[in-house]
């Protein structure tokens, strides 16, 4: 009997939240009785500038990365039916060379996947099945990244790393932005920023000094009245030790290939 890898089965582990630059509106509430007072626009001032600049400094420089390591402890929030919230973790590990190198490892108490891209294949492994998937795919990794979201709707955790900096995260869609001070993140002095992009509120934390890395990320869904949230904490080694033979998935005795699932079921 033919066997499928289905998208839902990938996205078991997925306590992410949606990426920033790939977030879609959520589906309309009912809208409340007409009105005679609307709603106010976004103050002109309500875009502070140092903040954008920060936002532009680090996806510049993220972009100059071109091989590290990337480690992250998510924390990620279900909104059951009667509103009450449910917290479960998620982690995970990426190894990246620029531009067509990339592997990524996630766990949680529920479930484990792999990704692996050479720069010819992309492969995704579930070791608790012994399952894999592999495609036929070149181009870079922010290219896999928008590949694999938009046609299987695969989402690699801190996808939007390899976007920031690029033109596929425009920042005139942004609707409000300011710095909110510093904070500690481990012992790193981060500086602050609070953004409001749509239906989303979020957060970023920036080291201050040194190299503007990306340490925290908060992520706030207002589309829902429970407002759920997902928090990352994110370390950086940008002189990791692993060689190419990390990017080639080479299937483990056993395993079975099945076959991965379009959206469209092309």
């Amino acid at each position: 009997m033919k066997r499928s890898l289905f998208v839902g089965s990938l996205l078991a582990l997925s306590l992410a939240a949606p990426t920033l630059l790939h977030a879609q509106p959520a589906a309309a509430p009912v809208a409340p009785a007409p009105s005679s007072t609307a709603p106010a626009a976004p103050a002109a001032d309500a875009v502070n500038p140092g903040a954008l600049q920060a936002l532009k400094d680090m996806g510049a420089f993220l972009q100059t990365l071109k091989r590290y390591h990337v480690a992250t402890e998510l924390t990620g929030e279900v909104v059951l039916e009667d509103g009450q919230k449910l917290q479960h973790s998620a982690h995970a590990d990426i190894d990246v060379q620029r531009p067509d190198r990339l592997r990524a490892r996630m766990t949680s108490a529920r479930t484990e996947r792999e990704i692996y891209f050479d720069g010819k294949r992309a492969t995704i492994f579930l070791p608790g099945q012994n399952d894999y998937s592999s495609i036929d795919f070149t181009g870079s990794n922010e290219d896999l990244v928008t590949g694999l979201k938009e046609r299987y709707g695969v989402e690699l955790p801190l996808s939007d790393l390899f976007l920031w900096g690029t033109p596929a995260a425009p920042l005139d869609k942004i609707d409000s932005a300011m710095n909110a001070g510093q904070d500690f993140i481990g012992k790193d002095l981060c500086n602050h920023f609070a953004f409001r992009q749509g239906d989303y509120d979020w957060q970023i934390w920036i080291a201050a000094e040194g190299k503007p890395l990306p340490r925290k990320l908060v992520i706030i869904n207002r589309a829902d009245d429970a407002r759920p949230q997902s928090v990352s904490t994110i370390d950086w080694n940008l002189s990791p030790g692993f060689d190419n033979a990390v990017f080639t998935f080479v299937p483990p005795k056993g395993a079975t290939r099945v076959e991965l699932h379009a959206l469209d079921g092309k």
